[in-house]
């Protein structure tokens, strides 16, 4: 995987990122301080470290992930982009199938080495 030098790019990365398991990969395409929300409802998280419990948890539901792109804005060094996703053959701790679906809203930022990183990541905001 080579480095998204475009903010659609980044959705790419992360749905590979997510159904090949890497969870590492995944937080990687975070700022530091970025923020997730990591549920429908749920308060946002902020940091890697609270990011990556996240992202386990949610890799933890197995299945595989696909999403459509809606649209990217980009402004300089910032761009706002949306997606609709759906992740199949997933399933709860407690083994029941689970369908998840959602639209997104993300914020990403440009790094000084040209590569584009998440911000705001609110994966249930349609």
């Amino acid at each position: 995987m080579g480095t998204p030098t475009d903010p659609a790019d980044l959705n790419d990365q992360w749905c590979r990122a997510f159904n090949e398991g890497d969870l590492a990969r995944l937080v990687q395409m975070y700022e530091p301080d970025a923020v997730l929300v990591p549920a429908p409802g749920a308060e946002p998280l902020r940091g890697h470290t609270a990011i990556e419990a996240a992202l386990d948890a949610f890799l933890a539901l197995g299945g595989s992930l696909r999403f459509s792109p809606r649209h990217w804005l980009v402004h300089g060094d910032i761009a706002l982009g949306s997606i609709t996703f759906e992740l199949d053959g997933a399933h709860d701790s407690d083994g029941a199938p689970l369908a998840l679906h959602g639209t997104t809203a993300e914020v990403v930022r440009r790094q000084p080495d040209g590569s584009w990183k998440y911000v705001v990541d609110h994966p249930f905001a349609g």
